[in-house]
């Protein structure tokens, strides 16, 4: 579970964010919509503990990643746009490297590496390094450096940009399999990805939560039920 109170922060005098409050829980799969400069990447870097709040709370399944930030990572995963990867290591060590850091213990490196191999399907480029990788199998490989530790929480930073359809497809695939029993939270420009993947949305605007609704729902605030035509005349991108 995740609880963001009243949730605010100032940057030299400006509001990225100003007292959001909503709570996440298991199943959850939230695209986190709005224009730029809407204080998405600001959210993101909250509840992964990169920033401290300037007033408010998060609460990831009870720990303050402000005051427990350790505790509160170990239960995340997070694929930032454009993830950093080290192209002269295999997938392999890539993978190991990845559980070591974050602390998975080594009798349990084996059957997570399975998990995450089959879940984003790397089996035949394991013994691969990095740099010989498609941009697709890349992304995948990113994700599966998150996934190691299985985390409860995934947080994915524009998953799909610049990805062919059948690697979308196979991304969304995945989102709609690990979220259906975790939370995942996808942060996106592309709104056709909202209808593909989530079951719920948190649109932000000039910092301030103004929609916490279903795809569905959002869709009516446009001209001709659609979520491009909806998230233009609720941001005012006209």
């Amino acid at each position: 579970m995740i609880v963001v109170k009243n949730l605010s922060k100032d940057f030299g005098g400006i509001k990225a964010l100003d007292n959001l409050n909503f709570c996440l829980n298991k199943g959850d799969i939230v695209a986190l919509l709005g224009p730029n400069g809407a204080g998405k990447t600001t959210l993101l870097r909250l509840l992964t503990g990169y920033l401290d709040p300037t007033s408010g709370d998060v609460e990831i399944y009870g720990s303050n990643p402000q005051h427990k930030r350790v505790e509160a990572l170990r239960k995340i995963g997070y694929v930032p746009e454009n993830a950093p990867l080290y192209p002269e290591m295999t997938v392999s060590e890539f993978l190991k490297y990845s559980a070591d850091l974050g602390g998975l213990p080594a009798g349990e490196f084996k059957q997570a590496f399975n998990n995450t191999v089959s879940q984003m399907r790397l089996h035949n480029v394991v013994n691969q390094k990095i740099d010989t990788l498609s941009k697709g199998f890349k992304h995948r490989v990113a994700i599966a450096a998150a996934l190691i530790l299985q985390p409860r929480i995934l947080i994915l930073d524009e998953p799909t940009e610049g990805l062919d359809p059948n690697q979308k497809h196979e991304i969304h695939k995945f989102i709609q399999t690990y979220g259906s029993r975790n939370i995942i939270i996808v942060s996106t420009h592309i709104l056709e990805e909202v209808e593909a993947v989530a079951n719920r949305v948190i649109l932000l605007n000039k910092g301030k939560l103004v929609r916490d609704t279903s795809p569905q729902e959002l869709k009516l605030s446009g001209s001709d039920y659609d979520i491009t035509s909806a998230f233009r005349a609720i941001t005012g991108e006209n």
